[in-house]
């Protein structure tokens, strides 16, 4: 039985494990959250190193993007460089092909429209789902300045984003990521005051689209029956989404019992598949991968 353990810098509240099997193998899968505690992730990744088959780096990116551009993460680098023999991902090389995907799934079947209006929460970290979202015709409103950096500024088209994004990820890629993304218990809280000041951004759209703590982190106490597209949401989520007013959720990911993991997890599950190096994986064998387990997204009607 092959191992894929993902070590998150989120909370260990939401640690999981299950045993899947997939495409004839049998793959342990668990979650490792270390509650915003950077250097136990670092002492935990050590003792990983070399007795699992792929590992996934949670809470945190490795890379972000702006276009054809990728800026590594001073923090992310180091995590994956306490890694010396065991491959790591940290999800990017496969949301640049399944989210795309995704996207392109529910635009054919009619669930996204031309002139959809989204709300995408943040798109250097997703750069794949956000480029498609505009080419299949939706009005994207991209919100990277406000809901990472605090900065009240929406974004209202990708030329935009990709010319601020190429000035400013030189600079925060450098900074401690917990001040871009919430880390460790900052992911159970919600800020009021800021809740109600941006909850216009999420009542105008008709899709709320990105990173799950991230929508969660100014999501409004009433929703109107948007999509909601994210990655990672436990069945306590699905619950609270549904309470909110959420009319429909799609994970990118799989569910495996209750639950969906994070695209790190599934990265790494494929790299484990395909036994070679992360950095050395194409678009196209992510593709091929996703095509040969007959992969489709998790649709929740709420």
């Amino acid at each position: 039985m092959k191992k894929i353990v993902s070590v998150s810098l989120g909370s260990s509240k939401r640690n999981h494990q299950v045993t899947v099997a997939l495409l004839g193998e049998q793959f342990e899968i668990s979650r490792i959250g270390t509650d915003g505690d950077f250097q136990q992730a670092i002492e935990k990744l050590r003792q990983l190193d070399g007795q699992v088959d792929a590992i996934g780096l949670g809470g945190i990116d490795i890379y972000l993007y702006a276009g054809n551009k990728r800026f590594a993460v001073k923090e992310g680098l180091q995590l994956m460089q306490a890694v010396k023999q065991t491959p790591v991902a940290d999800g990017s090389g496969l949301k640049n092909t399944l989210e795309r995907e995704v996207i392109e799934y529910l635009a054919k079947q009619g669930w996204i429209k031309p002139e959809t209006k989204v709300l995408m929460v943040s798109a250097v970290d997703r750069f794949g789902m956000a480029e498609t979202l505009v080419e299949v015709g939706c009005d994207v409103v991209f919100g990277d300045l406000i809901f990472c950096l605090g900065i009240p500024y929406p974004i209202k088209n990708i030329k935009k984003l990709t010319v601020i994004a190429n000035r400013l990820l030189p600079i925060i890629t450098k900074l401690p990521f917990k001040m871009l993304y919430p880390t460790g218990s900052e992911q159970e809280k919600q800020h009021l005051s800021k809740t109600r000041k941006y909850a216009k951004y999420y009542h105008d759209a008709e899709v709320i689209a990105g990173d799950y703590h991230l929508i969660r982190k100014y999501l409004p106490g009433k929703l109107a029956g948007q999509m909601i597209i994210t990655n990672t949401t436990t069945a306590a989520d699905v619950k609270m989404l549904a309470a909110r007013g959420a009319g429909m959720l799609v994970t990118t990911t799989p569910e495996f019992e209750g639950r969906s993991f994070g695209t790190n997890v599934i990265e790494a599950l494929f790299v484990a598949i395909l036994a070679k190096k992360w950095q050395d994986i194409t678009p196209e064998e992510y593709s091929a991968l996703l095509k040969r387990i007959n992969f489709k997204p998790r649709v929740v009607q709420l």
